[in-house]
């Protein structure tokens, strides 16, 4: 079942005399329960695609549909209510709270949507232990690793289980343990809990943790892979050579 829907998505940046055209018309359906990453050379559109996508930025024309609600014809106000209960996000730079601790930081989005406090504990304990967390909920960010303050970021993305989460980087900080950690914990949520993520990477390892990876080149869709049956170390090589066709990807 299709849960976003993109079609002829247009994004330009600038004035009538001074126009840059970031996105050209691209088309781009996400399944529910996929996990899907995009990946494509330094300025070749998908960090703008994943801002458009997730409601961050608005597009120049075009519309997108998340849950059968097309978020492109939203006024700001339904659009935030729409982001609050729909939308979650895991950012390169952690974005977490400093003066709350892990587990305050986390629960903050349950706050807002009115959870009752025993639902907020039954879903803080499932999540904080699955990825891991649990034992730290009470230390402040400053007296976490970098890997920690990241799923605590994680948690608090999934905690009010949103149609989709989206991720911008979400690996780009850490060492390579704590990234490979924390991709096979939303590789595990998105097994577990049927989670959709959508995730922006320059990562071929990163890539290789999700179902598909789409490639954008010069704000267009370039190519499309798809894991299948295969492992992630054959998915690896497929990302790698596909990568080595479009040019300009760093690891």
């Amino acid at each position: 079942m299709t849960i976003l829907q993109a079609n002829k998505i247009h994004k330009t940046y600038g004035n009538k005399f001074n126009k840059h055209e970031v996105l050209k018309g691209l088309d781009l359906s996400i399944e529910r329960g996929e996990f899907v990453s995009i990946m494509g050379p330094s300025g070749s559109g998908k960090t703008t695609l994943l801002n458009v996508l997730s409601s961050i930025d608005r597009v120049t024309r075009g519309t997108i549909n998340i849950e059968d609600h097309e978020i492109t014809a939203m006024k700001e106000k339904k659009l935030a209510e729409f982001r609050k209960h729909h939308l979650g996000f895991i950012f390169q730079e952690y974005n977490l709270l400093d003066t709350l601790t892990a587990k305050e930081n986390i629960l903050l989005p349950l706050s807002i949507a009115n959870v009752s406090k025993k639902e907020a504990t039954i879903r803080f304990d499932r999540l904080a232990k699955e990825l891991g967390i649990y034992e730290v909920k009470d230390k402040y960010p400053n007296e976490l690793s970098g890997g920690q303050k990241q799923r605590t970021s994680a948690v608090r993305a999934f905690i009010h289980e949103p149609s989709i989460i989206f991720a911008d980087e979400p690996t780009g900080a850490l060492d390579s343990k704590s990234a490979s950690d924390l991709l096979d914990k939303l590789s595990d949520l998105n097994d577990k809990l049927s989670a959709t993520i959508v995730m922006v990477t320059h990562d071929m390892t990163a890539a290789s943790f999700s179902n598909r990876v789409i490639f954008i080149q010069d704000g267009q869709i370039y190519t499309q892979l798809t894991k299948g049956e295969q492992s992630r170390q054959d998915f690896y090589k497929d990302i790698m050579k596909t990568q080595g066709v479009l040019g300009g990807v760093q690891q």
